[in-house]
């Protein structure tokens, strides 16, 4: 059976110097004896794939509201992409791949029903409480919502995991800050990589989820220089596809191409930076995993085409309005009647307050549960 000791001696020879090793791990808030063979990442991915909150991401929206078909990706498959993609990527750049692995599950913890518009709602019904940011939130499931264990609240994940989830980055994710994760500018490679892999996971699974919807068209597309010139390889290579098969290899070209890209130009900024140490790089202040210009040039207008035909067509706009709508109305039926609320739920308000309580109920649900919530609380004849 392979011990702890052998995983650390293994990462010792296998991982790069600046990869997050886990026998240099920060830690936990409440010190644990570790587990005989699994390194303290690996214990990180388990505790968080056996957690509640991963379980619901399976309900909650991606673009689509979960009831709209079961073939759009939701919070979950969303994930699971995710840590596909950062893992190959992390592989690649000899980095922690168990803890780029973790980081990636957990990274969308934090997020509300119907996607970023129920963050806009909650975040503004919590302006003068506080706030609420998906990235604080997902920090705050791991350490105080998720009830598991009898020694500690929370998951008590490693502080590499849980900076992980706390610094992470998009174009749709603010990176909170944090006292305890302030010394350092910048964040792990491993970090990067989950930021990075995000990015490229929502934007190819959006174009195909909104070509299956019918939102976009594939002639649409074709002004877009990455997506005509692969288009036109898989032409040359291959005769009589159908249009099924080419759009699944167009979108697969486009990921394996951006990973290809992203992996090249890291691999040149680590010869140029050379950091020694996983703290080397978080002292660094600037984004190490990044793509080349070139890409960087062929991506914008791709990710300037999803926002204007896609999140801003019309559908998924009252789709998104629409779903404001339903969290602002169950936010004050609870905070006006908190006797309505799960018993549970009515324990934390003493020690909460009201509405951080109902904030955190609601930022638990799925689509379809605040949705029959909506329906028992405002259809007279629907049972309660």
């Amino acid at each position: 059976m392979a011990r702890q000791e052998d995983t650390r001696q293994a990462q010792d020879i296998f991982l790069s110097p600046y990869a997050s090793m886990s026998a240099q791990s920060k830690g936990r808030v409440y010190q644990e004896q570790e587990h005989p063979y699994r390194s303290c990442y690996q214990r990180d991915r388990d505790r968080i794939v056996h957690s509640a909150a991963f379980r619901r991401l399976e309900y909650k929206t991606q673009v689509f509201v979960n009831h709209e078909g079961d073939y759009y990706r939701t919070r979950l498959t969303h994930t699971i992409e995710v840590a596909q993609i950062a893992r190959t990527i992390a592989s690649a750049l000899r980095l922690n791949s168990d803890l780029t692995e973790a980081i990636a599950l957990a990274h969308d913890l934090g997020h509300t029903p119907f996607g970023h518009s129920g963050e806009e709602a909650l975040n503004e019904l919590m302006s003068k409480s506080g706030g609420f940011n998906h990235n604080l939130h997902g920090l705050r499931v791991v350490d105080y919502l998720e009830e598991r264990y009898p020694d500690f609240p929370g998951l008590n994940l490693t502080w590499e995991v849980r900076e992980g989830i706390i610094r992470h980055s998009t174009a749709f994710d603010i990176a909170a800050r944090v006292k305890e994760f302030s010394k350092y500018p910048s964040a792990s490679l491993e970090t990067q990589v989950v930021d990075i892999a995000d990015e490229i996971a929502y934007d190819n699974h959006d174009l195909d989820d909104g070509l299956t919807s019918g939102l976009i068209k594939e002639s649409d597309l074709s002004s877009l220089t990455i997506w005509r010139d692969i288009d036109r390889n898989i032409l040359r290579r291959y005769s009589g596809l159908s249009a099924k098969k080419r759009r699944y290899l167009i979108i697969r070209s486009l990921i394996n191409l951006q990973v290809t890209d992203l992996i090249r130009k890291t691999q040149e900024n680590l010869s140029r930076l050379k950091p020694k140490t996983s703290d080397d790089v978080r002292r660094i202040n600037k984004k190490i995993v990044t793509f080349g210009a070139n890409m960087l040039k062929l991506r914008k207008p791709l990710r300037l085409f999803l926002m204007d035909r896609l999140y801003h067509h019309y559908r998924v706009v009252r789709m998104s309005t629409k779903a404001k709508r339903f969290i602002h109305e169950l936010f004050g039926v609870y905070v006006n009647n908190y006797k309505q609320l799960p018993l549970d739920v009515q324990g934390k308000i003493p020690k909460d307050g009201i509405k951080r309580a109902v904030c955190d109920y609601i930022a638990a649900m799925t689509d379809r549960y605040a949705l029959d919530e909506y329906k028992k609380l405002f259809t007279p004849y629907e049972a309660v």
